[in-house]
């Protein structure tokens, strides 16, 4: 019996839950899957699938023997991967994830220069708010405003920033100046969806390294879309909380105003900023490690990241 194979069989029918979806992707029957997971299993000694004639639900083995053999299928695949590279050109499927401002303001344009250098490694880019799970997802690079905690994951730090409170002109001609972080309470706040049902700004005097006031916000609008925010802010609707590089072009065009300089401002920790994230492996991939290098020479350190972000026809308000 060819183990790797069975044990790839069984991963993808662990996620399929399906012998003949199987079968398609490994261009073979679903009878020679079925009983080739079937010797597996009996090679085990352990019932790894419960099959009826309506479904296939995972055991509480399977379901821990599928978990295991993620990593170790991965890892496989990776030597093999960076064996074959060293004899050839970098190429394949690299999928990145990422941040939805920093993945639109920021890597669309060193993914087209990326690939004048490395045609034959194509990227997917996908885009959210929420963190990946790289192994679960099948994502090769993270990009997070907050470093990992996950057991497995490693980071490279790209750029520390500050978050920036900004309102347009518009909006602070109508209303009463802030002098104090208090004060922030009585305006229209533009917020981020975070979990809970309190909304808190946390203020830290820009000279000070320790110490905080957190003010309770009341929002007029909230949204889990930094973009969102930014548009909203656009027109008048309020103060946003927003990454200092997505808004210093507004603010240098006048197009919004930064408010309360003196203070830092975060609506979860001070220390954040852009981390790239892969899983923790003996080695890294030759398009993951090509990848990070060249983002990191246009995009790290403390000036790079505002040259670097260049905001789209529909982020700028265009048209």
């Amino acid at each position: 019996m060819d183990r790797l194979r069975a044990m790839e069989y069984f991963l993808s029918v662990s996620r399929t839950k399906s012998f003949s979806a199987t079968a398609r992707e490994f261009a073979a029957s679903a009878t020679s899957v079925s009983r080739m997971v079937s010797d597996f299993e009996d090679s085990l000694k352990v019932k790894l699938l419960l099959r009826s004639t309506r479904q296939v639900v995972l055991t509480e083995a399977g379901q821990e023997y599928a978990r295991q053999l993620e990593g170790i299928l991965r890892n496989i695949n990776e030597a093999h991967n960076n064996i074959t590279a060293i004899r050839s050109a970098p190429k394949g499927l690299l999928r990145v994830h990422s941040r939805t401002m920093f993945g639109i303001g920021v890597l669309p344009p060193l993914i087209a220069s990326f690939r004048q250098s490395y045609p034959e490694i194509q990227v997917e880019l996908i885009l959210s708010e929420a963190k990946a799970d790289l192994l679960r997802q099948q994502i090769d690079i993270d990009f997070r405003i907050s470093p990992p905690v996950e057991a497995g994951l490693k980071r490279r730090i790209l750029f520390q920033s500050e978050r920036y409170l900004v309102a347009s002109p518009a909006y602070l001609a109508s209303m009463q100046p802030l002098s104090d972080p208090a004060d922030v309470a009585r305006h229209d706040c533009l917020a981020y969806t975070l979990p809970g049902d309190q909304y808190v700004w946390r203020f830290r005097e820009a000279t000070a390294s320790t110490g905080s006031a957190d003010i309770a916000i009341s929002p007029r609008h909230v949204a889990n879309n930094g973009m969102v925010l930014l548009a909203l802010a656009r027109l008048g609707e309020g103060i946003a909380l927003l990454d200092d590089y997505t808004v210093a072009q507004d603010i240098s065009r006048g197009d919004l105003v930064r408010l309360m300089p003196e203070y830092r401002v975060t609506n979860t920790t001070f220390e954040e900023g852009m981390f790239a994230t892969i899983l923790d492996t003996a080695m890294i991939p030759a398009k993951i490690r090509l990848f990070l290098d060249f983002v990191a020479e246009r995009v790290a350190g403390k000036e790079l990241r505002f040259s670097a972000y260049r905001p789209t026809s529909l982020q700028r308000g265009d048209g």
